[in-house]
């Protein structure tokens, strides 16, 4: 890991294309600007895991769930004849 000191309104350059700009210092926190090509993604790094664990407990959820509904939909489909129809 690579660790460098910037002030306000010093940047950092990754590549041609990624800027990182401190945009301010304060007591507790420093906000930073990022410029980097429209087809990069640029999210922070807990927004990522927290989207990473939604989409597999949805997964895991689905998988559990749905497999006994769908063989309950198929069962009911193949034995209902439907209005109009005689069971064979």
């Amino acid at each position: 890991m690579l660790m460098m000191s910037r002030r306000e309104g010093e940047t950092i350059l990754i590549g041609d294309e990624i800027e990182i700009v401190i945009a301010h210092i304060g007591r507790s926190r420093v906000k930073v600007g990022i410029r980097a090509p429209r087809e990069m993604p640029v999210i922070a790094r807990e927004v990522k895991l927290v989207r990473d664990e939604n989409l597999a407990a949805a997964k895991a959820g689905a998988d559990w769930r749905l497999s006994p509904l769908l063989e309950k939909i198929q069962q009911r489909s193949s034995s209902f004849s439907g209005p109009g129809r005689r069971a064979q």
